[in-house]
């Protein structure tokens, strides 16, 4: 069993401590998320998903309001922003506290969601810019690099490379620009069915735990995805015992943070690990 590494990341003053993983709660305002059961379109369901997280153990809440599914049709930038400020309005007052992820990949909408709508945490399914809606190119103005390094916040740099050879080589280059322009606090997600065939997805999670040697947190975002019910059959509604199974494989190779529409199992999940983990040493 691989245990996280030891990282620390700064949440606007307040520090985090990703070496016992985490668990991050996924809310999306869309009407067209690739799993039904994440929608939340009103004031009263996002109220109620944002509460819900924080009291099954969710350490963060991941708000979405663009599908980056394959096929998803594309959002506007006004209409994402739209969505946004409403949505993080309504989570920021349920759970002050909470450290909130926004889950976009446009440069200026990120800037606003952390700037004036009380988010603290980017996390960029673009790879800084390389794609949008997946096997899209992205057509973004502005540097995503370049604004994660003047706003000093933490950032989830999410690989759409299809092999992990390919992943760790960008990896290095993008950890280094990034560092250069100042950014701080950088989170790893090899961006589990982006760019990447069935078996690809299952290769790079078969060794996984060499993501580590670049000594950053690794996020694992599997949760309900089609490399789970293309392999067994199904939909996202009948894939949480798959996620759950790839979750656990994730812990053991050392991953630091699970992003999750399952909260209350991905934490107990977390549980078990760490206590075998504990129970090894």
């Amino acid at each position: 069993m691989i245990k996280p590494v030891e990282y620390t990341i700064n949440v606007r003053g307040r520090l985090v401590d990703l070496s016992q993983p985490k668990v991050m709660g996924i809310l999306n305002v869309t009407p067209d998320s690739f799993y039904s059961g994440s929608r939340k379109q009103t004031e009263q369901e996002i109220a109620a998903r944002a509460n819900q997280i924080v009291e099954e153990g969710g350490a963060f809440i991941d708000v979405g309001a663009f599908s980056t599914r394959p096929g998803a049709t594309e959002v506007d930038e006004a209409e994402e922003a739209r969505r946004l400020k409403w949505a993080l309005g309504i989570v920021r007052r349920e759970q002050p506290d909470v450290p909130l992820s926004v889950d976009t990949y446009r440069p200026s909408v990120a800037r606003r969601c952390i700037e004036e709508w009380g988010a603290d945490i980017i996390n960029d399914v673009s790879e800084g810019g390389l794609t949008g809606i997946v096997n899209t190119p992205i057509h973004e103005s502005g540097s995503m690099f370049e604004l994660v390094g003047e706003l000093r916040v933490p950032y989830i740099l999410m690989s759409v490379k299809p092999t992990l050879r390919e992943m760790l080589l960008a990896f290095a280059s993008e950890v280094q620009q990034l560092r250069d322009l100042g950014a701080k606090d950088i989170i790893l997600d090899p961006g589990y069915g982006f760019g990447k065939t069935l078996e690809q997805n299952y290769q790079i999670m078969a060794e996984a735990e060499r993501l580590l040697v670049l000594e950053l947190p690794v996020l694992a975002g599997i949760s309900r995805k089609s490399m789970i019910y293309k392999l067994t059959g199904g939909t996202p509604e009948t894939s949480l015992c798959g996620t759950v199974a790839l979750n656990t494989v994730s812990l053991m190779k050392g991953a630091g943070i699970l992003r999750v529409h399952d909260v209350k199992e991905a934490v107990d999940t977390v549980r078990m690990v760490s206590m075998m983990s504990a129970s090894g040493q």
